[in-house]
């Protein structure tokens, strides 16, 4: 692969991008997006702290790769376990960071929280998509039903998404009698971060994958390349 100078920093930009997002998001209290649902749910029904829950939850996720695919789950991708890892401690961080912002009784204050945490959400993905290498856990999830089951991954993301959603409130309303991790913050974001990429693509796209040294991919020419080995 040409331009790993390039590709390994923007990729782990990325996804540090990304956990600000979710930090903002978390300190929002107006519910994650959809892919955190279920490390955050983690965190509101078990008391697990939200980067290990990740790591947890990337890691089941590589097992449920493994099962659906058997014989062509490729060893590479264990190395989304690693990934998994330095995501969870991301997300640690960044807590931590959120933690000294002001409090955020003020409801005002909470949506400006979760609108921006959409931004730095689509930010991340504006970078670490792009450069291509490991796909998180749950993307790889997600690309394996679609090779497996022959259906659109665009159609497969949504299904997962709903699912991750689905699973947390009923875990939230049996556990902790409250929808948890879920909130109007979640359905937000799982509008306004495709909308925010989009925009970022259209704008800065160009100049993004001029520095990576190809033409501008389309987020389905990504997915492709990866579900194909083509890299």
């Amino acid at each position: 692969m040409k331009n790993m100078k390039v590709r390994i920093p923007m990729y782990f930009v990325g996804l540090f991008i990304m956990t600000i997002g979710i930090a903002l998001s978390v300190k929002s209290n107006l519910g994650v997006s959809p892919v955190s649902s279920i490390p955050y749910t983690m965190t509101c029904v078990w008391g697990i702290e939200m980067g290990k829950a990740t790591i947890i939850f990337h890691a089941v996720l590589v097992l449920i790769q493994i099962l659906i695919l058997r014989k062509r789950f490729k060893p590479i991708n264990l190395l989304q376990v690693v990934v998994g890892i330095v995501f969870g401690y991301f997300t640690t961080f960044c807590n931590y960071l959120a933690s000294f912002l002001p409090s955020t009784d003020n409801i005002a204050m909470r949506i400006v929280l979760m609108l921006v945490s959409t931004v730095f959400i689509a930010v991340g993905i504006f970078f670490y998509l792009p450069a291509n290498l490991i796909p998180l856990a749950g993307e790889g999830v997600m690309q394996a039903v679609s090779e497996v089951t022959h259906i659109e991954f665009s159609k497969v993301k949504i299904g997962f998404d709903c699912s991750m959603v689905a699973v947390s409130v009923v875990t939230c309303l049996i556990c902790i009698h409250s929808l948890g991790s879920v909130g109007a913050g979640t359905v937000i974001a799982a509008f306004l971060v495709g909308f925010n990429l989009g925009k970022l693509n259209k704008v800065f796209g160009g100049k993004r994958d001029k520095l990576l040294g190809k033409h501008t991919y389309t987020e389905k020419e990504v997915l492709r390349e990866r579900i194909d080995g083509t890299k």
